[in-house]
């Protein structure tokens, strides 16, 4: 069977690489700053390049220049916010030496996490964008992989003796639910939606706390 040529980054719809030069990375910061807003306010279906390039204040084709399409503009704020995140469990958890301090390090970023998701539209947003999109999609079952090895490492320390393919199996798992909790519960009114949250984490915290 003949082989598929690997795509493009067009193909692929992710962001073209960040410039060397500082006046066209300010640029670029200020385009995504620009498409955030609008993702904000309208929804990224709703946000069109030529509205994006109208209010970064530059012409059409210098912003295909910086991205090939609106879907590598949503990609790669997701990448920025997924990277933020990842930053964010890493500090949380590395400190972490005991059972009692992961127990409370876990439930410190879920609700950390829900309240950043209620006050950030554009995480909301971006979130139903990539679920809406097979390869997309593949950037949050990244992250959650990657956040969930940062729990499993977490699990081991405190307890070496656990089964480590099955710790990261579940951490992994608690990950991904965390992310299709946070879609259920801002789909919801505010106390129906902290109380899906509060569900989810003490099954996660029970589940940690057994494992």
């Amino acid at each position: 069977m003949q082989k598929k040529p690997p795509q493009t980054g067009a193909e692929l719809g992710v962001a073209r690489r960040r410039p060397a030069q500082q006046r066209s990375r300010e640029r670029l910061d200020h385009i995504l700053e620009v498409a955030q807003q609008l993702i904000a306010e309208k929804g990224s279906e709703h946000v069109k390049m030529s509205k994006i390039a109208e209010l970064a204040e530059i012409s059409i084709g210098s912003l295909y220049q910086y991205f090939p399409d609106k879907r590598a503009i949503v990609r790669t704020l997701a990448g920025l916010y997924a990277a933020e995140s990842r930053r964010c469990v890493r500090d949380a958890l590395e400190a972490v030496r005991d059972k009692p301090q992961l127990l409370r390090a876990f439930a410190a970023l879920v609700d950390q996490y829900y309240e950043i998701v209620m006050d950030k539209p554009v995480m909301r947003d971006l979130s139903s964008a990539l679920r809406s999109d097979k390869e997309l999609m593949s950037i949050e079952i990244a992250e959650n992989r990657a956040c969930g090895a940062l729990l499993a490492a977490a699990m081991r320390r405190v307890d070496p003796r656990v089964d480590r393919k099955r710790v990261s199996a579940l951490a992994f798992l608690i990950w991904q639910l965390g992310e299709e909790t946070m879609r259920l519960a801002v789909s919801h009114k505010r106390g129906e939606g902290a109380l899906l949250v509060d569900a989810y984490k003490r099954m996660s915290l029970r589940a940690i706390e057994e494992a």
